[in-house]
């Protein structure tokens, strides 16, 4: 009784470290870090606010659909994140850079990961992402916050 209840033990052990294991194998580590997300009504101020400095806005999604905003199209595309590094290539390093998508909740998104990482890898040191977890209507437009005509 003894051996059995020794090899149930360690079969449920072994369950649970391989599931451990798993999960965190499969948890992608965000390329950015909590205090770079820029928060949207603080961006929506500055965008009003003609005496403000301006960041340099850029949309890495399928639309740009903020005032000002650059679109480079969706950067899961290799073809359009070629653009968006030609794009950073032409701002000094100390620029302030914010991109967004919104497309899709965070999670899902294909666009921000690829364009965040290559912020980083170019060595930009104040770029943000347009904290936008839902999507762009919900998290923008649902908020009456400027958008481009």
């Amino acid at each position: 009784m003894k051996k059995k209840s020794f090899q149930l033990g360690l079969i449920v052990c072994s369950t649970v470290f391989i599931s451990i294991a798993f999960l965190g194998l499969t948890q992608q580590q965000e390329p950015w870090r909590p205090d770079q997300l820029k928060n949207p009504a603080e961006l929506a101020a500055t965008i009003v606010d003609s005496t403000a400095n301006q960041p340099v806005i850029i949309s890495v999604g399928p639309g740009g659909i903020i005032p000002h905003s650059i679109e480079v199209g969706p950067t899961s595309d290799p073809a359009n994140l070629k653009t968006f590094e030609t794009r950073l290539m032409e701002l000094p390093k100390d620029s302030e850079v914010v991109i967004y998508c919104g497309c899709c909740p965070f999670h899902k998104c294909p666009n921000i990961r690829p364009a965040f990482k290559a912020l980083n890898a170019m060595g930009f040191k104040h770029h943000k992402l347009l904290n936008l977890p839902e999507n762009i209507k919900a998290d923008w437009i649902n908020h009456g916050y400027p958008v481009s005509e």
